[in-house]
């Protein structure tokens, strides 16, 4: 919990990753304000404003008394004007980190992007060791790289604290981007469409884990100390839990529990080895085992530029944990969208080569037309790339755990939407 003083302002709280933050504080009786440029709900002080004006900024830190600050803002991505998002995304975050030195605010957690690793290769199991693109994939995870840059390297200064968290396909209710492009490809009766094998995994996060680990990091977002190898152990020598949200738990056998299998005698203890297999009685810690290339091996750690064991001044990726191939996905949320009907035929499988081809040809009419294409390279890319994070650090150091599993979410996504067109 954070201390009774702590009182937060939400930039973007108005949007859809901001208002599940702002309802995460209100749920359990924090302080808080919403800068935004748009005033969606009442149930909190909000100030309107230009993120990139740091007097406007400065002024809603003073009357709004924060000493945290929790910056969401953002422009959606795939919008016409690039020059946007180095406006709100670079030139707004520079505001803000001066507005918050000017008036020492003492914490700042940024929503940066999975994304900006990302530049169209598969991303296999990754982790926060590897650098960003020399080409950004596309400008917004360009900005968004920018002003991640611009919030670590500001760690520190004025006895600001900060921290940058890496979500992966955000989805929730309240969406307007990838649930609202996903039930259109539904509505428009495109769903039978496939581009790539589907043999590739992917990130999805479902905003209330997303708004969880930020609330997590302003908590645990404190002036870095040295660790004591006894407590460096503690949290780094046990083998992490599988995250069963969605598939169950499902026992590893062991020494102490584990069924019977085949036998010539029975084991004197056989009774409690099934027991504590069928029942769980026996609550066992295993020793992980980490070799030098493990991100929190040793090696890797005296490696490193900064401690990665401490919260301030690093960047986490945050998902949900259960990867999943592409298509799987929005085919999950097409039959829970029309549980009666789909699938409505048989898929159409495109390779990859053939997407691009006629995501070309789409671009190009886009051009000619004056109309923006819906079907793009980048798509392709996207649809067709391995994406998913190892979030291992956001565990240990962060405590991170998803609370919502990946099925669950896409129900409540789906509970949520507006009734279908008939």
């Amino acid at each position: 919990m954070s201390s009774a003083r702590e009182v937060y302002l939400v930039i973007g709280g108005s949007g859809f990753l901001g208002r599940n933050i702002v309802q995460g504080l209100l749920d359990r009786g924090d302080s808080l304000a919403v800068f935004d440029i748009v005033q969606r709900y009442d149930d909190v002080p909000f100030y309107s404003g230009d993120i990139s004006d740091e007097v406007q900024v400065s002024q809603a830190i003073q009357k709004s008394g924060a000493t945290c600050i929790i910056h969401t803002a953002s422009p959606p991505h795939g919008i016409e004007d690039p020059a946007l998002y180095w406006k709100v995304n670079v030139e707004g975050t520079k505001a803000v980190i001066a507005a918050a030195i000017a008036n020492k605010v003492t914490k700042f957690v940024y929503t940066s992007s999975a994304g900006v690793v990302f530049n169209g290769e598969d991303l296999v199991d990754i982790d926060e060791r590897l650098p960003f693109p020399d080409k950004p994939m596309d400008p917004y995870n360009e900005s968004k790289a920018k002003a991640e840059e611009l919030v670590l390297a500001a760690n520190g200064s004025g006895g600001l604290l900060t921290v940058a968290l890496r979500p992966s396909g955000i989805f929730g209710p309240g969406d307007r981007q990838a649930v609202e492009g996903i039930a259109k490809v539904l509505e428009e009766g495109k769903a039978h469409f496939q581009i790539g094998d589907n043999t590739n995994l992917f990130d999805w996060t479902y905003v209330g884990n997303v708004a969880y680990a930020h609330i997590l990091a302003a908590d645990k977002l404190v002036p870095p100390t040295p660790k004591k190898e006894a407590e460096i152990q503690e949290m780094l020598d046990f083998a992490l839990p599988p995250i069963d949200l969605t598939l169950e738990s499902h026992r590893v056998p062991t020494s102490k529990a584990r069924p019977l299998g085949p036998y010539v005698d029975r084991p004197e203890d056989a009774d409690a080895l099934l027991s504590n297999f069928e029942h769980g009685t026996v609550a066992e810690k295993r020793t992980v085992a980490r070799t030098r290339f493990d991100q929190l091996s040793d090696n890797s750690r005296e490696r490193a530029t900064s401690d990665p064991l401490q919260v301030a001044g690093q960047a986490f990726f945050i998902t949900n944990g259960e990867p999943i191939y592409f298509w799987d996905f929005p085919r999950g949320l097409w039959r829970m969208l029309d549980p009666e009907h789909y699938p409505y035929r048989s898929n159409i499988v495109l390779p990859k080569t053939v997407g691009f081809v006629l995501a070309t040809f789409s671009e190009w009419w886009g051009w000619l037309s004056g109309k923006e294409p819906t079907f793009t390279r980048f798509r392709v890319t996207f649809t067709c790339a391995h994406r998913y994070h190892n979030i291992e650090k956001a565990r240990r150091v962060l405590g991170y755990e998803p609370q919502i599993g990946l099925e669950e979410g896409m129900k409540r996504t789906v509970e949520s939407q507006p009734p279908r067109k008939s």
